[in-house]
């Protein structure tokens, strides 16, 4: 290494040669690259979210409509016959519980679990889950099982 071949770390220099606004003998003095008036031009400028140059904006076109209850509760479903394939693949035994549906990946920890009624269930089991539908704990019932409502 010598004088002819030192060069500054990469990133170092910033090879902006324009000097804004630092006079008109610069070349980029008075409107400092901004141009003539306009709320661009001035200071503390800063362009709403959404702002379409005066023309009304796309949120504001496109129509809205319905409703959304704020108050709804969203629930994942579990059907008996996912359950009675559990039973049958001896992942279950006698209990379908709370922390055994999260372990099996049928819901996540945080979410509401809804028993639902499509398929038959063979098996006695008792199963825990925040809501049921009638026919599903009609089903679980009728098989000798038990519904706990947590």
């Amino acid at each position: 290494m010598d004088l002819s071949n030192l060069k500054p770390a990469e990133g170092s220099v910033n090879n902006n040669s324009k000097r804004i606004g630092r006079g008109q003998g610069s070349g980029k003095g008075g409107t400092a690259t901004r141009g003539h008036k306009g709320a661009k031009s001035r200071s503390g400028y800063s362009r709403k979210i959404g702002f379409e140059g005066g023309q009304m904006p796309l949120q504001r076109r496109v129509p809205k409509f319905g409703f959304t209850n704020i108050n709804r509760k969203e629930y994942q479903g579990i059907n008996l016959d996912v359950i009675q394939e559990l039973v049958d693949g001896k992942k279950i035994k006698d209990s379908l519980d709370f922390n055994s549906i999260i372990e099996l990946r049928l819901a996540r920890k945080n979410e509401l679990v809804k028993i639902l009624g499509r398929g038959e269930l063979k098996a006695k089991i008792k199963v825990s889950a925040h809501k049921f539908t009638a026919t599903a704990k009609n089903a679980i019932e009728a098989a000798g099982g038990e519904v706990v409502i947590l």
